[in-house]
């Protein structure tokens, strides 16, 4: 192999082309990890992620967020960087941020070209269980991260192709699924190999100097395209917004707030996390103060997207490194829930990772006049566990979606997952593999946000148990609300109900482990919706119509929230012009002037009973901020569309 072989020089057609192959070889990696990993929750559940990478570290595309290279630069450095190494790690405080919680074990394997280094191929999953406290490596009520599972610092688990089998033997040993755990390993290894061989292959096809200037070329199309296509769209200003997390599992529950404070120029946007509220107790916590915020930036960026001129072209926009040169990101001093002191548990960081995102889109919320999408679902975990010994043990553990966010140009998507192409089990592979029947899966009515444009909805699932088992829950918005915004209203709550053999019910607390479950008990799970967009009295009555008629929508929440009045025409359910006319009239004469965010009861009544107490230098930052008039003619809303001729 040559490292100057013969190369067509770089023209925007081979461009064009690199950028649809390393897309494509991201693809096939997520196919290799799904064809041979072992667990559930990464095969079936796809909760994994995978990245390509320059030599530089510098992520070539935005399909979906990654864990960082910079711990192999930090750790190894240039000169123990070899063909054949596969570095390996999980610790939250030594990964440069890009690591939240302990059972995301990462796996990168450097891509050479002959000695060249010209990149790094990467796949990190969720794996079923790393040790720790309880089965899932997800203790509520962790005060630690020992309590979570096994730490591995960055280590090499292959050295110039000799795999560290010692290594193995102590991960796969502190894991109740030590099977599924080797298995895992072993295909994240595989497939990230089978991507670093797609961009040699590049690299022989192009000359590694073109292909190296290529990923410079996407990088940079990155950077410009949010200058010019994003950034103008958003008011020069400054811009406050606060979110919380309602529980950590340790303390009774009270809001621990992420505040951020949005600067935006011509040319940047600062993102300053200064008076976030001290760090938990519990495992609420999520350490990303590291590389200048590298992978915070990389996460939140995406948000930027909703800006796009059309659906389409947002769809088009890869939000890799270049977000780098436009984002900046300030965090305070240690000891706060973005920058907790070493050794705080971290195990459900993600309800905070996902908050991270409410609190950019609400600022940008502010900035656009409302065109932003509403809150959207957030990541929950609930599983049932049990068998007497190692053989008989078991983990149904599901990763359920929720609602999408009401956007300005469409209702929010049903029951679809914050982390891309993840899913639920199926019933079938359910049924077969754990003992539990599913008895119910369907949407959970009325759970989306009202709004001119509707939250999605949430999940409605039904398990009866077939043996007895213990069941857990890690998840929020169990009390607070997916928000709406510029006069939408909030999503519904999760929850989840146990009715027992005897017929009493039993509320299970978001935050739970170890609640005992007899066999033939059921369990009842409803996830969250996604906050609503616009004013539910602009709502097409056709379309809320059709909302009633299949089931997302009651009659009740017709009537009380749209102001839309139904009649019977034969056996058709259809809205009457006349009445709906006269209703929404005077819910509009009743109400007084619609807020930009609606955050719900269980917000309005800790706000009205208790108050908050802000930080020196914050106030309320959603008081004096109303929804905007905007003329909805100016989006092409499509779905909306479609569903207007079929009504």
């Amino acid at each position: 192999m040559s490292e100057q072989s013969a190369s067509p020089a770089l023209g925007p057609v081979e461009l064009e082309v690199i950028v649809g192959t390393v897309r494509s070889a991201e693809l096939e990696i997520e196919a290799a990890v799904e064809r041979t990993s072992r667990s559930p929750m990464i095969r079936d559940q796809h909760d994994y992620r995978v990245a390509l990478f320059d030599a530089k570290g510098r992520k070539l595309t935005g399909r979906s967020y990654s864990a960082l290279v910079e711990p192999v630069f930090e750790y190894f450095g240039a000169d123990d960087i070899h063909p054949g190494d596969v570095f390996f790690w999980n610790d939250p405080y030594n990964s440069s941020g890009g690591i939240g919680h302990i059972p995301d074990l990462c796996t990168t394997v450097p891509i050479f070209y002959g000695e060249r280094l010209v990149g790094f191929s990467q796949v990190f999953g969720h794996h079923d269980d790393v040790g720790g406290s309880v089965p899932g490596s997800l203790p509520v009520d962790a005060t630690d991260m020992w309590a979570e599972g096994l730490v591995v610092p960055p280590v090499k688990l292959s050295d110039r192709g000799v795999l560290n089998e010692a290594v193995l033997k102590i991960v796969e040993r502190n894991s109740r699924l030590s099977e599924h755990l080797r298995g895992d390993i072993d295909a994240e290894i595989g497939a990230a190999q089978l991507g670093a061989g797609r961009i040699i292959a590049m690299a022989e096809r192009y000359g590694v100097d073109n292909l190296e200037a290529a990923f410079d070329a996407i990088i940079e199309n990155c950077t410009r395209t949010i200058r010019e296509e994003l950034l103008p769209k958003i008011a020069d200003g400054v811009y406050h917004w606060e979110d919380y997390i309602e529980c950590d599992g340790v303390e009774a529950p009270r809001l621990h707030a992420l505040r951020l404070t949005m600067t935006k120029t011509a040319d940047k946007i600062t993102l300053d996390f200064t008076g976030t509220d001290p760090e938990a107790k519990g495992p609420i916590n999520w350490p990303i103060d590291y590389s200048d915020g590298r992978f915070a930036r990389k996460w939140m960026a995406p948000v930027l997207r909703s800006l796009a001129e059309t659906p389409e072209r947002a769809a088009e926009i890869d939000m890799n490194e270049g977000v780098l040169d436009v984002i900046e990101v300030n965090f305070p001093g240690k000891g706060t829930l973005v920058t907790p002191t070493f050794g705080k548990p971290t195990g459900l960081r993600f309800f905070i990772l996902l908050r991270s995102l409410g609190v950019f889109a609400a600022c940008l919320s502010k900035a656009t006049g409302g065109r932003m999408p509403a809150d959207h679902e957030t990541i929950r975990i609930w599983g049932l566990h049990g068998g007497k010994t190692s053989k008989e043990f078991y983990l149904f553990r599901e990763v359920l979606g929720g609602g999408g966010p009401g956007r300005p140009w469409a209702d929010g998507s049903d029951v679809v997952h914050i982390v891309p192409n993840s899913r639920n089990l199926p019933a079938e592979f359910s049924e077969t593999r754990y003992p539990v029947l599913v008895e119910k899966l369907g949407l959970a009515a009325d759970s989306g946000g009202a709004g001119y444009r509707r939250g999605g909805c949430g999940y409605d699932k039904r398990i009866r148990a077939l043996a007895d088992s213990t069941l857990l829950s890690n998840a929020d918005r169990a009390l607070l609300n997916t928000y709406g915004v510029n006069g939408g209203g909030p999503g519904e709550a999760y929850g989840i109900t146990v009715r027992h053999g005897d017929g009493s019910e039993q509320s299970v607390a978001g935050m739970s482990d170890n609640v005992e479950i007899k066999a033939g008990s059921v369990v009842n799970i409803k996830t969250t919706g996604g906050g609503g967009w616009g004013d539910p009295l602009r709502r097409e009555a056709e379309l809320v119509c059709a909302d009633v008629r299949s089931g997302l929508v009651k009659e009740e929440a017709a009537l009380e929230d749209y102001g839309v009045v139904l009649k019977r025409d034969g056996h058709r359910l259809i809205a009457d012009r006349t009445a709906t006319a006269n209703r929404r009239a005077e819910l509009r004469g009743k109400r007084g002037k619609l807020a930009m965010f609606d955050r719900g009861p269980y917000f309005a009544q800790i706000k009205r009973d208790t108050g908050i107490a802000w930080p020196e230098g914050w106030s309320d930052p959603d008081e004096g901020c109303y929804a905007s008039e905007i003329d909805e003619t100016d989006w092409q809303d499509e779905t909306a569309a479609v569903r207007l001729r079929n009504a």
